[in-house]
């Protein structure tokens, strides 16, 4: 029996875990809810914990190149010390709260290329622990930042792809070691663009939204970035045309090919 114990502690029959969500889809700020399902092994067992977190795919670029490492960016502990009997099912609920800064990973009712953000579970049992897989979840656009999205389709922006990118954006309110890009395609009146990027902080009351627009190299010009931040309330956004007032920031910068 000792030997195994031992055996369980390390992986070898012990106690598996799964998580079932309930409904995937969440809008930032909301709550996910679901149940771990604990499935005891071939021996009793001590779990001393349990865990659920959020974890994203991030970009981390170095001098010597770029790779990806995962991020669990928000954890909770949805569980107490028990034991798990030999081939017994112990089933925990959950609620965890996603925070408003959770990139968004839907768009115009599909996923977005390049994002993979879901929940992990972690079971600590005595001298191991057992990861449960990741369990994707459907982020959708808060209403303003649904606003913005639908204002760039309005202008004729296509979506090219989304991002992850590990750092800090200057003067936001960004908490999260990472920050969301969301890339499109300039439409042809925009005819010194290249693309444009956008990404929104969020918080309780409000969002940056923060805009990155490839400029075209002219004939004696080189292709140059050009930034622009605002910020929108999550109570009062309607109150704007949002397609005019990205339009005068966009043409300004891309509305004319610079040849000099």
């Amino acid at each position: 029996m000792g030997f195994k114990k031992l055996m369980a502690s390390m992986g070898a029959g012990g106690a598996s875990v799964e998580t079932v969500l309930n409904e995937p889809n969440v809008v930032p700020g909301g709550v996910v809810q679901g149940e771990v399902r604990i499935q005891g092994g071939s021996v009793a067992q001590e779990i001393q914990g349990l865990t659920v977190g959020l974890q994203a795919r991030v970009e981390v670029e170095t001098d010597v190149g770029e790779y990806k490492e995962n991020v669990e960016f928000h954890r909770q502990q949805v569980g107490g010390a028990f034991e798990v009997q030999p081939g017994a099912v112990h089933a925990v609920q959950f609620g965890m709260e996603i925070p408003w800064e959770t990139p968004v990973t839907m768009f115009m009712g599909r996923q977005l290329t390049g994002m993979d953000v879901g929940v992990v579970t972690e079971l600590q049992i005595a001298r191991a622990i057992d990861s449960g897989d990741l369990d994707p979840v459907n982020v959708h656009p808060l209403p303003a930042q649904q606003a913005m999205l639908d204002a760039f389709g309005a202008l004729g922006f296509r979506f090219k792809n989304a991002d992850l990118e590990r750092g800090h954006i200057r003067g936001t309110r960004q908490q999260l070691p990472f920050y969301q890009e969301i890339e499109f395609f300039a439409p042809e009146q925009y005819r010194g663009l290249n693309q444009v990027e956008v990404s929104f902080v969020a918080d309780d009351r409000e969002m940056d939204v923060i805009l990155e627009m490839d400029k075209k190299s002219g004939l004696f010009t080189e292709g140059s970035d050009s930034y622009r931040a605002f910020r929108v309330g999550h109570a009062d956004f309607q109150d704007t045309d949002w397609a005019a007032y990205l339009n005068q920031w966009l043409s300004e910068v891309g509305g004319k090919r610079n040849w000099f």
